[in-house]
């Protein structure tokens, strides 16, 4: 018996251990999609001889997937790179990558920069970059280059003119071609303004292009099965310090891999690379917001492992599948303005009011406290929280609705869970509910009070009765799924 997942729903990246194409592969086809569909989507690219699989692989704590790629002559490249030293992570160590990504193999960078020499530290760069970091990883000076390379050796790189026409020609679905292509030209054109060439001269090397089509290829099959309504990702983690490249020390995130990323919110945490360009490329031409996974019913989750061990965290990468709870509301300020102000000498019927002015001003909140003040006057302290740029609109309210002649301001950090606005259907009509979650797991989910005194008032009914049956509805919303079988 295996597992299946259905289509159609929320799709949510987690790559705390960064992010690689073959991690993003083995991730999807752990949550649930068939192998068989990125193994035919890489067979109708119609290379002849590339070839994929799956393997499992422990990564600390947890039991992941990893995505194989094989191709002509791969092992005797290796033997002609010098493979005696390789395989060990001695080069890896030595370059300070994070976590040799994508099929361990000697594809290192994966992209041609067509010096064609060596660079005296034991990588002849007369076919790329092979440095065996196991993933797809260019080391992100560059995924591709352009210009300079020697026509004379036989098929040693793929134009991106090249790659577009295999695509074109491929028998894939139209969904997977176009994210397909839509990710390979988001590489192209980071390389091409990085280099100042024009995107028709970016090069893959044939090694990389190997890889760069089963992971693209792979992964775009992958979503495309899916159909995912909406996805989200949490910030990528990027890596810290510097890699070796053939340009010398680059600091990381590498150059394409910010390029791809600009925008992006993320993690500058992690030793060597963690995020490859592969792997930006992805995320940047698919997720549609880099935030927490919104309140959802988590449907399944995968893990997509890479080669080697980390000191500082499992090397994987995970996804989750799930159903999300209602309509997502706008994700809260982690910082907030508390404004305050004591008064004693206000008429306490102007105290609604100026609650209402406040709110409508832009507080997130606002509470009155009795308190008592000099020569035992009796007073109010009123707080409002607010965003930073209501600021100026909340001390207008106070000045304008209250008799205080000054406000206190203090910044505030806070945690607030993510929240949906759903709905439940009761006997007196349906009832909004706003469920809160964390990493998209549902914690809570509340009745929304009007909603039930209006149902209420229309039925002749006591308020109460109504909460009950609606509280009793939302509570089911918070139960696990169950999966399906087949």
């Amino acid at each position: 018996m295996t597992n299946s997942i259905e289509k159609g729903l929320h799709l949510h990246f987690d790559p705390c251990s960064g992010v690689a194409g073959d991690m993003t592969v083995a991730a999807l086809v752990d949550a649930g999609v068939p192998q068989k569909v990125v193994v035919d989507a890489v067979r109708a690219m119609g290379l002849q001889g590339l070839k994929v699989s799956f393997e499992r692989r422990q990564r600390g704590a947890f039991v992941g997937l990893g995505f194989v790629v094989d191709w002509p002559g791969k092992g005797r490249r290796l033997l002609a790179k010098g493979g005696e030293g390789r395989g060990n992570g001695s080069e890896n160590d030595e370059n300070g990558d994070g976590h040799a990504h994508d099929h361990g193999h000697d594809h290192g960078h994966g992209y041609d920069h067509g010096h064609g020499h060596d660079h005296g530290h034991g990588h002849d760069h007369g076919h790329g970059h092979d440095h065996d970091h196991g993933h797809d990883h260019d080391h992100g000076h560059g995924l591709a280059e352009a210009g300079g390379h020697d026509r004379g050796e036989a098929h040693g790189h793929r134009d991106y003119s090249e790659i577009r026409r295999l695509l074109r020609a491929a028998s894939l679905t139209p969904a997977t071609q176009k994210l397909a292509a839509s990710i390979f030209d988001r590489i192209a054109h980071a390389e091409a303004a990085l280099h100042g060439v024009s995107v028709a001269r970016v090069t893959f090397h044939e090694v990389g292009a190997w890889d760069s089509i089963a992971d693209i290829v792979g992964a775009a099959a992958a979503l495309a099965w899916l159909e995912p309504a909406s996805i989200t990702s949490s910030p990528p983690a990027v890596g810290t310090g510097t890699i070796r490249t053939a340009h010398g020390l680059m600091p990381v995130p590498a150059p394409a891999t910010a390029a791809i990323l600009q925008g992006v919110p993320v993690l500058n945490e992690g030793k060597g690379e963690l995020t490859t360009p592969t792997g930006a490329a992805i995320l940047a031409t698919t997720v549609q917001a880099f935030a927490p996974p919104p309140p959802m019913r988590l449907r399944a989750q995968g893990f997509g492992a890479g080669t080697r061990e980390m000191a500082d965290r499992p090397n994987v990468l995970r996804v989750m599948l799930g159903e999300t709870l209602g309509t997502v509301l706008p994700v809260s300020a982690a910082q907030v303005v508390l404004i305050a102000a004591n008064i004693d000498d206000m008429n306490p019927q102007l105290a609604e009011p100026l609650m209402t002015a406040l709110f409508a001003a832009g507080a997130v909140d606002v509470w009155f406290t009795p308190i008592q003040m000099k020569k035992g006057r009796p007073a109010l302290e009123v707080s409002a929280l607010c965003p930073s740029d209501a600021i100026v609109a909340i001390e207008r309210a106070f000045f304008s609705h209250s008799t205080t002649l000054g406000v206190r301001k203090q910044l505030m950090d806070r945690t607030v869970l993510d929240r949906s606005m759903t709905k439940v259907t009761t006997d007196y009509g349906e009832v909004r509910v706003k469920v809160a979650a964390r990493d998209g797991v549902p914690l809570g989910a509340t009745p929304e009070f009007d909603d039930c005194r209006k149902l209420a008032l229309r039925a002749g009914v006591p308020v109460r009765r109504v909460m009950a049956e609606a509280n009793a509805k939302a509570l089911l919303l918070l139960r696990p799924a169950r999966r399906k079988r087949s």
